[in-house]
Order: C-alpha cells, then sequence, then structure tokens
C-alpha cells in the first residue's frame, strides 16, 4: 500500500472517544462472564440441585453456543449493522443474565447459559468492528485497541475478583444480575453515541450451508475438548466429535471456497498478516486459560486462599496487561511493526511463564507468583493490543464483522483446548507422581502433604507446555507477520469503491 495525506479522515466521528467507552464496557461485561461464573459455581450447584456430572454444563452451555455461534453473529453484524446488532446483543445478554439469576433450577439456569453465549456470539464481533471503522487515523487507532486489548487480556482476572466479592458477600445470583448495569449503561450509551460509518454493510444473502456447517463443526470442535478434560481422549464419542469437527469444518471450507456470497469469505484467514495474528493468538489463549484454572486452584486448595482472596492475587497481572497493552504496546505501535511488538510479548510472557514452573507447596506469592503474573501481564498486554488491531486490519469493510469474529473464534477455541488439553497433563503427571512416592506416605499428615505436592508437580508440568505453546506463539508472529510499522495516515480499504469506501492506517511493507 502506498502512502496517502496524513491528515486524519475528515469524516471522523467526533463521538468515537465517548464510543469507545461504551464498546469497551460491553467487552469487560462478556471477558467477565468468562470468569465470574466459575467462582459462583459451588454455591449455585448446592442451591439449584445440580448434579456432579452435568456441573460442567454451566459452564460448557455458554462456551458451546458463543464459540459456535461467533461466525455467524459477525456475519449479522456485517448484514444487519454493527450498531444494531451490538445494542440488540446487549439487551439479549441482559435478557439471559436476569434468567440466570432467577434461576429455579438445573434447567432454566442451562437455558440462561446458552442464551448468554448466544447473544454474546452477536455482541462481541459487533463490539471489535465498530471500533475497525470508527478509528480509522493511525495513532488513534492505536490508542482505542490498546484500551481494547488490556479488556480482553485482563477482563478475566477482574472476573474472578468481581466473583469473589459477590459470592462471598452478596449472593451467587449477583454474578448474573452484575450484568444487567453494565448492559443498559453500553446499550444506552450506544444507542445515543455511536454513529457507523455508512456503506459498510454486506447485503448479500446470507449463506446458509455455511452457517450451518460452520455452527455444527465449531459446537463440535468445542465441545470435544471438553469431553476430552471430563471423559478422556479415547472416549468413543469424544473421538467422534473430533472426526465430526473434521468433516464439518472441512466441508465447511469447500463451501466457502464456491459460492457466490460466503458466510466466510477466505480472503479473510489466507491474508498471511491476519492469519499469522489467529493462529498465535489462539495459542497464547490456551497458554493463559491454563495459567488461569491453575493458579486458582493452586492459591485456594494448596495455600487456603478465600476466593476473595485469590481474586486480588490476580490484580498485579491485569496491572501488568494494562501498561503492556496502554503504555508499551500503544506508544511503539506506530513506531514499529507489529511482530516486533508480538513476539517479544509473547515471548516476556513465556519468560513469566518459566518462573511458574518452579512452584512449589510452600512458594513465596511475593517472590514467585507476584513477578510471574507481572511478566505475563506485561508480555501478553504488549502482544495483544496490536494483535487486536492487526486482525480487522485492512480488511474489505464489509467483512469488518465475520474478520472480528475469527478473532474471538481463535480465543474461544484456544480456551476450549487450553483448559481440556493442560487440565489432561497436569492430572496425569499428578497421578504418576502419586503412585511414584505413595509408599513413603505411611500418617495421615503425610498422605496429605503427598496429595498437595501431586497436585503442584501436575501444575508444574502443564506449566512447562504452556511455556512451549507461547514460545511457538511467539516464533509463528515473527514468521508470518510481514507488515511493517503503521502509518499515521489513511488509505482505502481493499476491494472497496464508491460509497463503501472506508479508511484504514497505511501500512508500510
Amino acid at each position: 500500500m502506498s502512502k496517502t495525506d496524513t491528515a486524519p479522515p475528515a469524516q471522523a466521528d467526533p463521538s468515537r472517544w465517548k464510543a469507545l467507552l461504551f464498546i469497551a464496557l460491553a467487552q469487560l461485561m462478556v471477558v467477565l462472564d468468562a470468569t465470574i461464573v466459575n467462582i459462583a459455581l459451588p454455591s449455585a450447584q448446592h442451591d439449584l440441585g445440580i448434579s456432579d456430572g452435568n456441573r460442567q454444563w454451566v459452564i460448557t452451555a455458554y462456551a458451546l453456543a458463543f464459540g459456535g455461534l461467533l461466525l455467524f453473529g459477525g456475519r449479522v453484524a456485517d448484514l444487519w449493522g454493527r450498531k444494531r446488532t451490538f445494542v440488540v446483543g446487549l439487551i439479549g445478554f441482559a435478557a439471559a443474565s436476569a434468567l440466570g439469576g432467577a434461576a429455579s433450577g438445573e434447567a432454566m439456569m442451562l437455558g440462561a447459559r446458552a442464551l448468554q453465549g448466544a447473544f454474546g456470539a452477536l455482541l462481541a464481533p459487533a463490539a471489535l468492528s465498530l471500533l475497525a471503522v470508527m478509528f480509522t487515523d493511525g495513532k488513534e487507532r492505536a490508542k482505542a485497541f490498546g484500551i481494547y486489548g488490556a479488556i480482553a487480556g485482563g477482563g478475566g482476572a477482574v472476573g474472578l475478583i468481581l466473583g469473589g466479592v459477590l459470592t462471598e458477600y452478596l449472593d451467587w445470583r449477583w454474578t448474573f444480575f452484575v450484568n444487567i448495569p453494565f448492559a443498559v449503561v453500553a446499550a444506552a450509551g450506544a444507542y445515543f453515541v455511536i454513529r457507523e460509518p455508512s456503506g459498510g454493510r454486506n447485503r448479500a444473502p446470507l449463506d446458509v450451508p455455511g452457517v450451518v456447517l460452520s455452527t455444527l463443526g465449531l459446537v463440535s470442535l468445542v465441545y470435544g475438548f471438553t469431553r476430552a478434560e471430563s471423559d478422556g481422549w479415547s472416549d468413543p464419542l469424544t473421538i467422534g466429535l473430533f472426526i465430526a469437527s473434521a468433516v464439518l469444518l472441512a466441508g465447511f471450507a469447500a463451501v466457502e471456497a464456491v459460492v457466490k456470497s460466503p458466510l466466510l469469505p477466505l480472503r479473510v484467514v489466507t491474508d498471511r498478516n491476519r492469519g499469522g495474528v489467529y493462529l498465535s493468538l489462539g495459542l497464547a489463549v490456551i497458554a493463559m486459560f491454563g495459567l488461569f484454572l491453575f493458579l486458582t486452584y493452586y492459591l485456594q486448595v494448596v495455600k487456603g486462599y478465600s476466593p476473595v482472596r485469590t481474586g486480588f492475587a490476580f490484580l498485579p497481572m491485569i496491572a501488568g496487561m494494562i501498561v503492556g497493552s496502554t503504555q508499551i504496546g500503544t506508544r511503539l505501535m506506530t513506531r514499529v511493526p507489529p511482530r516486533l511488538l508480538m513476539g517479544p510479548g509473547f515471548l516476556t510472557a513465556a519468560v513469566g511463564m518459566l518462573l511458574l514452573t518452579q512452584l512449589e507447596v510452600d512458594s513465596s506469592y511475593a517472590g514467585l507468583i507476584l513477578p510471574a503474573q507481572l511478566l505475563l501481564g506485561l508480555g501478553m498486554g504488549t502482544a495483544f493490543m496490536p494483535a487486536m488491531s492487526l486482525a480487522t486490519h485492512g480488511v474489505d469493510p464489509r467483512d469488518a464483522g465475520v474478520a472480528s469474529a475469527m478473532v474471538n473464534t481463535s480465543q474461544q477455541v484456544g480456551g476450549a483446548i487450553g483448559t481440556a488439553l493442560l487440565n489432561t497433563i497436569a492430572a496425569s503427571a499428578t497421578t504418576a507422581y502419586l503412585t511414584d512416592h505413595a509408599a513413603g506416605a505411611t500418617t495421615p499428615a503425610a498422605q496429605k502433604l503427598l496429595q498437595l505436592q501431586g497436585m503442584v508437580e501436575g501444575y508444574s508440568a502443564a506449566i512447562w507446555w504452556a511455556v512451549g505453546i507461547l514460545v511457538v506463539s511467539a516464533t509463528l508472529a515473527v514468521t508470518l507477520i510481514n507488515t511493517g510499522k503503521p502509518g499515521t495516515g489513511t488509505v482505502a480499504a481493499s476491494g472497496t469503491g464508491g460509497q463503501d469506501e472506508v479508511k484504514v492506517p497505511v501500512l508500510a511493507h
């Protein structure tokens, strides 16, 4: 692309920074929901009489609906308008949250969680694509995506804090009800403030075969990893789900290559830079989800922290993500190529993860966990910000919604893989350790200590895998992403013309 006039675009929305506030609030609500319910689950299970076998469905129902419908939600945003989709998603998410908070039984709770996931799948890609089309000046885009990246990366840890506080001091139902004020404020603000640029809609007929194949394929994939965690990798249904997913997604790719108006135009994912972002980000999320899981169990079970104290123990990571995203990433994004932020960012996070492989039963929070979290936060924050921006950069504005959905899809699938894969590794390592050392534990105190040592041994083994995954993620980012540093000017997105022209930042190749 060639550089053009460096002045900000004349049609830049004067209310775009106010709009960012409401978009960020909505994104925070969605990210919070991914972890806030985990803290409340034991209390909700007891009150509603949910069996141990069905307990996982409180999490899984949300994950399947959200992950399976993301591409469809992104296409709806392109077709229907991002602002309208965003507001409808918020209202629906609030209603589903109210239903979950008022749940009187298992069926009502699971239905509410599935509805939350479905409306979240509308909301998340609409939020990111609104940013992509509203912030078109290079420096402004860097700041906007810095804020968004910090929320996307750190919101899960905030959910642990808020979930702990609400569950411990109020009631588990408030982990659902708390979404309602978030959604109402964000929807009202979006309705009155957001002015979506005209001419960016994709009014082509909906690709129904693509919707069916992608939804079923993604649901099979996410559910397969969920089953693998609970029933094992050799379980016949688990294997069947993976085979079905491979067949369905292969069929989806074949359909998208030939239909006139594809749900996911293959140009969105075959672009070298966007493909590099989707792959490296998805891998990094595998490592991050494993860390949240193991560190939460370590602090609560091994160290005996309360839910509230556990939540606050994640604050250094949140602080690191905010600094990495809004200070390091934002300041350097217009000065260096994205790969020189993403690669070193993921490697810095890998160093933080490497420290956590040294976990022992009596490890010091201040001496080991605190510095590890700071490095993880700084690294992930620095990498997430350019990744979020680059994932929607240069895409045809008619495809902005579905390109944004691919970012969320890579994170959702990465989260499902991370939870299942790293949990399995940890469980196997724990079992092996207990088998090898069982003979030496002859007293109740020794047996209890052995159990804790076995758990920590399992966490350490899984965290070693997470280190390797982050190194691979950094390698992919540096190898595949070859775009130059963003300029501060704007150019027309490729594939547009006439009234559909939308401005995007210049990238020097």
